[in-house]
């Protein structure tokens, strides 16, 4: 099979969305897939270096308000993709005009759910994307079944769905800390306790919350710090201004982007990971967290405890006591019982393989192609 991937809109540092992208690109050849990678033009060093038993075409304008606009109305004519058996548009958006089969993987309803965690100019135009795709794309991607039941629920007449979970690299995310002492020492983290949260900074991911529960627990625990990883996204004023004017401000860190090789063991390191998101389509940086047997407080009722199932510690969206009361007594499990965790997330973390996801893609293309 031939197969197109549209890789053009994922950004210079690498996460969420984009580690997805990243991830099935890699993986696509090494199936026996005719895979060419669309890139932007001036994006084709990395992709190559990624994943080099792909074509890589680097068709797409390097601005964003170009690239959409090319996706929208110039992409689905082009040979590559007339050139294609399937089409895979991995983030909301597809070609108009092109009469090769596409398949469209849908993140997350929040643009319907909760439009206020979004730019406002992003809420119009993920909605009609997403419109778009389901009444135009021969087959939908859902990475959760969470997504996939709201997706039922705003937008209920759309192409047959696929659930396809997200996997995570067993071998970079594991519990093996060898190495960590060192890694963290050039960091300038040495013997420094601590609760990390990892993600794009915005507000829907409850930091607002996890600072507010960081109050009780720095008042009990003088040792513990608050380690913030992750790239700004929109509404960062706001979250400055709590930092700032945060009783322990000296005790919390924001870290930004952090790279691939410091990640895993900022992970295993940590006392806690917490990830206090009201909502999401998958929920990454937890399942990461887990395969590193990682102590991992996130939210109940979300698409996280789907996820994590028991292997994590659950608090209530936007309850500020019930997350301290978690971080507290996931700071005070004795070694037994922490060892019995890790266990317990790395079993649970087990099941989501990178190739599990695969062998759901590759569903979704032979759908798209006519294929039962």
């Amino acid at each position: 099979m031939k197969l197109g991937l549209d890789v053009s809109a994922v950004p210079p540092h690498v996460a969420g969305a984009g580690r997805y992208i990243v991830e099935i690109a890699r993986r696509l050849p090494g199936l026996g897939l005719d895979t060419t990678l669309v890139t932007r033009r001036d994006d084709t060093r990395r992709w190559t270096e990624w994943s080099p038993e792909a074509r890589v075409a680097p068709l797409v304008p390097n601005s964003r308000v170009s690239r959409l606009v090319y996706e929208a109305w110039r992409m689905g004519t082009s040979a590559t993709v007339r050139g294609v058996d399937v089409w895979h548009a991995p983030h909301y958006t597809m070609p108009h005009h092109s009469t090769t089969p596409t398949v469209v993987t849908v993140h997350d309803l929040t643009f319907f759910t909760n439009p206020e965690w979004h730019e406002r100019a992003k809420v119009g135009f993920f909605r009609s994307a997403i419109r778009y795709a389901s009444s135009h794309a021969k087959v939908l991607i859902c990475v959760s079944d969470l997504t996939a039941s709201l997706l039922d629920q705003f937008v209920p007449d759309h192409a047959q769905v696929v659930v396809a979970p997200h996997g995570v690299d067993l071998e970079r995310f594991s519990p093996d800390d060898r190495n960590d002492d060192a890694t963290l020492a050039a960091l300038g983290f040495e013997d420094t306790r601590f609760i990390l949260f990892v993600g794009t900074v915005e507000p829907r991911k409850g930091l607002d919350v996890l600072l507010d529960a960081f109050r009780e627990v720095g008042a009990r625990d003088a040792s513990v710090e608050l380690f913030i990883a992750g790239q700004a996204g929109w509404g960062m004023n706001e979250l400055t201004t709590l930092i700032g004017a945060h009783e322990f401000s000296s005790r919390i860190r924001r870290l930004g982007f952090v790279d691939d090789a410091a990640l895993p063991a900022l992970m295993r390191q940590a006392q806690v990971v917490a990830y206090p998101s009201r909502g999401e389509g998958f929920g990454l940086p937890v399942l990461e967290a887990l395969a590193c047997g990682a102590t991992v407080v996130t939210s109940r009722d979300t698409v996280m405890e789907e996820v994590a199932g028991d292997a994590a510690i659950l608090a209530g969206v936007g309850d500020d006591q019930e997350l301290a009361s978690a971080l507290m007594g996931a700071l005070a499990m004795d070694e037994g019982e922490r060892l019995h965790q890790s266990n317990r997330a790395r079993h649970r973390a087990e099941y989501f393989t990178w190739e599990r996801s695969l062998e759901r893609h590759q569903v979704a293309y032979g759908l798209a192609r006519g294929q039962e």
